[in-house]
């Protein structure tokens, strides 16, 4: 007989978090010891302590965000819900939690600032629940956009570090919605309400306390020094320092706890700017300095704060004693082993070895899959937005190639064919790879904008880095069409290289490889450095490596042979780039001899001479070895994505 619907639980049971210091092993800092409790559906519970409390770490521990660094003893379930219907057997593998049921809401809102709200939540729904249509995707949203109260900047852009865009509460509500979508059953929050406003913070909470009654979700967030306000929104508090519970229970009974145990809360005090001023060690230092300074009556002072005969570390030290000789431990435990023993009657498991529990489990194992195809046409549609409305992203770029094209013509208008025009195609040809590449790095801060989404959601199993890097790149191949060959058109009917449209179309084709190349370069770099500046740094650094090798200052025969000419002129791009376009521009020219009256000199003859280039295979051999290059560097860019993913990629322990 199947049985009405309950409350479900998230349980966490003695969760201890060590993290390994330095290469030795055996030297390891506890951030998080022995955390015991529960959090219910229909109730939002508030996780407070002083920075470096591990109130992050803790957080982490229950959505399995762990980094690798880090190990964790101790059980993290999900209990209760409706069993299984009369008849329908639980197996192990159905008693494990799916990423759909923990949902992470991280301290930063990462956004791609082009899209408005309401696009923003499409997106997400497209690669969250792949399984609806169109007309169930919209419905959705709109009701999402209700639950947050973000109708009315639905159609707003969000905005980012240059446009302007919706405020920091509604950004946050935004957070909030894009995990919602999902329909988790546990929505976890770090810093929920970080850079607000007391307004906007209110207005965030009571909205994540209307998706806990309403939707009968659990709901853990950490806040830190919440207003009283604010704070009477929570229904329980995990009050931690330096990494121990100091209490647990509902939250207005935390300031009888302080005053049972001898901290009572001063009548004009904000309760919560009471708790963490008994915890915080900071305070210690903040008065030993007043005081050394005379900043500060102490006797005065002594008189309205008690506190300030005791350290920190007395308080919270009597505090934790007090706590763990309380009811409430207690209390948190007899609920934990009622619900364990409840769901031993309610599920029929013919599995000896089913216990009860449901483990939180690695995201990306127990994630339903999804269809390849509808992540890349969700992800390339996305970029190609963000691209096509973003000025920066590439149409200033394509304006600046212009005008770089346009000065080179006009600098080397009509080259011609006289002795001294051998050694100006080769000056045109490196001005061309040292301007017109090194504009790439340009797109760096947008791609920069672009990583941050992508950690965010293949954190969270939405999609692979296949499908982004592909998407990213045929979003991005009509902009690096446009540019090659409208400034390569430019350039090159102005200069008047070898004449002929088959000329013209190989000189734009190789162009638009080394443009394509030099931004794959970018992107690697980008995806290993997160920092603007060093990474601009670093991607010059990797551009101008690229151009050494490359004719440019010494031809390929007389570059040295270490590091130089193997491997480094085998891998430039540049190398290859400008070996084809030479061969292009002079292979069937004749050139004027130095001295007037001699016979003129071949252009194949200047290529081997002068250049040292070998003409035993073709131009397009060249254009091929950069094809394979451009390949190269977006299967490395997949490599290094997913290598640094996985340094700092969560962990679900079983």
């Amino acid at each position: 007989m199947a049985r009405s619907c309950r409350s479900r639980y998230l349980v966490w049971e003695d969760v201890t978090v060590t993290l390994a210091n330095g290469k030795k092993q055996k030297n390891k800092k506890c951030l998080v010891s022995g955390l015991t409790g529960l959090a219910e559906s229909h109730r939002i519970m508030a996780v407070m302590g002083p920075s470096g409390s591990g109130k992050s770490t803790f957080l982490d521990a229950l959505a399995g965000r762990l980094s690798p660094q880090a190990s964790m003893a101790g059980k993290v379930l999900l209990r209760g819900g409706s069993p299984p219907p009369a008849g329908e057997k639980m197996n192990r593998s159905s008693s494990l939690i799916s990423c759909r049921d923990v949902s992470y809401v991280t301290q930063e809102d990462v956004f791609l600032g082009t899209l408005t709200v309401k696009e923003t939540l499409y997106f997400g729904a497209r690669l969250r629940l792949p399984e609806l249509t169109t007309a169930e995707l919209d419905e959705a949203i709109d009701e999402t956009l209700t639950k947050m109260g973000l109708e009315e900047c639905a159609d707003n852009t969000i905005g980012n570090w240059h446009l302007r865009g919706i405020s920091g509460g509604e950004r946050r509500r935004l957070s909030i919605a894009v995990e919602i979508l999902a329909q988790p059953q546990v929505l976890c929050l770090d810093e929920a309400t970080t850079g607000l406003d007391s307004a906007a913070a209110f207005f965030v909470v009571q909205a994540l306390r209307n998706v806990a009654r309403r939707d009968g979700k659990i709901v853990v967030c950490s806040i830190h020094q919440p207003t009283d306000d604010v704070f009477r929104l929570f229904d329980d508090l995990l009050l931690i320092s330096a990494g121990e519970a100091v209490y647990f229970g509902e939250s207005q009974g935390a300031v009888k706890f302080f005053a049972d145990s001898g901290f009572p809360c001063p009548t004009r005090r904000n309760p919560p700017d009471h708790f963490l001023r008994c915890i915080t060690p900071e305070f210690d230092q903040v008065f030993a300095a007043l005081k050394q300074t005379q900043r500060i009556n102490y006797v005065e002072l002594s008189a309205t704060d008690g506190l300030v005969d005791l350290t920190t570390a007395e308080i919270r030290a009597t505090l934790v004693a007090k706590y763990k000789s309380s009811i409430f431990p207690e209390i948190a435990r007899k609920k934990i082993l009622e619900l364990a023993h409840q769901e031993k009657h309610d599920y029929d498991d013919e599995d000896d070895d089913y216990d009860g529990q449901r483990r939180i489990v690695q995201q990306q194992q127990q994630r339903p899959k999804q269809r390849w195809w509808n992540q890349f046409c969700t992800l390339t549609h996305r970029s190609s937005l963000n691209m096509t409305r973003d000025l920066g992203y590439y149409w200033l770029r394509i304006i600046f190639y212009s005008l770089v094209a346009l000065s080179t013509g006009s600098l080397e208008f009509d080259i011609g064919t006289a002795s001294d025009s051998v050694i100006a195609r080769g000056k045109v040809v490196a001005f061309l790879y040292g301007i017109m590449i090194c504009l790439s790095i340009g797109g760096l801060p947008f791609f920069l904008d672009e990583i941050k989404v992508f950690k965010g959601e293949t954190m969270a199993g939405y999609y692979g880095e296949p499908a982004y890097v592909l998407s990213n790149f045929l979003s991005s191949l009509p902009f690096t069409i446009v540019i090659s060959f409208s400034s390569g058109s430019i350039m090159y009917s102005m200069v008047k290289f070898h004449p002929g449209f088959s000329h013209l179309l190989y000189f734009c084709i190789n162009l638009f490889f080394c443009i394509s190349i030099s931004e794959a370069s970018v992107f690697v770099t980008a995806s290993l450095i997160s920092n603007p500046l060093p990474s601009m740094g670093a991607a010059i650094g990797v551009t101008v490596l690229n151009l050494m090798p490359s004719n440019v200052f010494r031809p390929l025969p007389e570059l040295p042979k270490i590091f130089w000419r193997y491997p480094l002129s085998y891998i430039s791009f540049a190398a290859w780039g400008t070996q084809g376009n030479l061969k292009n521009d002079m292979m069937g020219l004749e050139f004027d001899a130095v001295v007037p009256g001699e016979a003129k000199i071949k252009g194949e003859v200047i290529l081997q001479d002068t250049y040292g280039i070998d003409l035993q295979y073709s131009k397009w051999w060249d254009v091929v070895a950069l094809f394979c290059l451009l390949l190269c560097y977006r299967l490395l860019l997949i490599i290094t994505l997913r290598c640094k993913q996985r340094m700092s990629s969560p962990f679900r322990r079983i």
